[in-house]
């Protein structure tokens, strides 16, 4: 779940503001309480220009023919990947920390669908070697070390195995908090919170922004190989209403960072 937050974006129905810098690691209550505005949030992601038209059809082509492979969605949130690839044949299963986002999801997918309640940075409920492929969505950016997250999605991931992710683009990241006059050190990691509205429910939610460096070295540290890096561009039928003017005139950094990692 998540996005690169913009000050205002119609088409999704999406508004958020940014707060404060912190290299603090201690969880305020409330803290990105995806409970507190689940149904306002699923209906955005459904056809807003940045997850319908933007970071599922990447992380969908970056997938390739998944039929038949098993895969784990890692922070489903409402489902939308998960729906996807199960529509491609894939056999999915997906976790997610929000048990209201679960619940949104359920509705979507039916009462069959394999939907667990974990949190990516503890233990994963599935044995080892258990995936052909792990999709992690605008998910590993809400956490300060990846280390522990990357290991457990390696040990569930066969030999071989792919790991497909999707995160805050680190360049886009700092230049929006430059523009916004916070100062940011691009060679540092450090947390900064959003208050955001979607469908008129409100939440805070933190992120974690870090150098690219310290990207590629969390997957090579975890026994990960990189394969691919992508800056893809949104996808070619997206309805002109919804494109952004930045986007349409080609003034436009793109907001995600993709990867294709294979397990080692």
């Amino acid at each position: 779940m998540g996005r690169m937050p913009n000050d205002h974006d119609p088409s999704e129905g999406i508004s958020a503001r940014l707060g404060s810098f912190s290299a603090d690691s201690s969880d305020p209550p409330g803290l990105n309480d995806y409970d507190s505005f689940a149904e306002g949030y699923a209906a955005s992601n459904e056809t807003g220009f940045v997850h319908a038209y933007y970071e599922r059809p990447a992380m969908l082509a970056l997938a390739g023919d998944v039929a038949g492979r098993r895969i784990l969605d890692a922070g489903c949130g409402s489902g939308p990947l998960v729906a996807a690839l199960r529509d491609r044949g894939a056999i999915v299963t997906g976790f997610d920390k929000s048990a209201g986002m679960l619940e949104v999801a359920r509705r979507r997918l039916g009462d069959d669908a394999d939907l667990r309640v974990a949190d990516l940075a503890g233990p994963l409920p599935f044995p080892d070697g258990t995936f052909d492929d792990v999709t992690a969505s605008l998910v590993l950016h809400y956490l300060e070390d990846w280390g522990p997250a990357l290991a457990g999605l390696r040990r569930v991931l066969k030999p071989g195995g792919r790991l497909i992710a999707s995160v805050n683009h680190p360049f886009a990241e700092n230049l929006w908090h430059r523009g916004a006059r916070l100062k940011p050190d691009y060679l540092a990691t450090y947390n900064y919170t959003v208050e955001w509205t979607a469908g008129g429910q409100s939440a805070v939610l933190r992120f974690w922004a870090r150098p690219l460096h310290a990207m590629t070295d969390a997957f090579t540290a975890a026994g990960f190989r990189i394969a691919v890096i992508s800056e893809p561009p949104v996808a070619p039928d997206i309805p002109r209403e919804l494109l952004p003017p930045s986007v349409a005139d080609r003034q436009w950094i793109p907001g995600f960072l993709f990867f294709v990692l294979h397990a080692s």
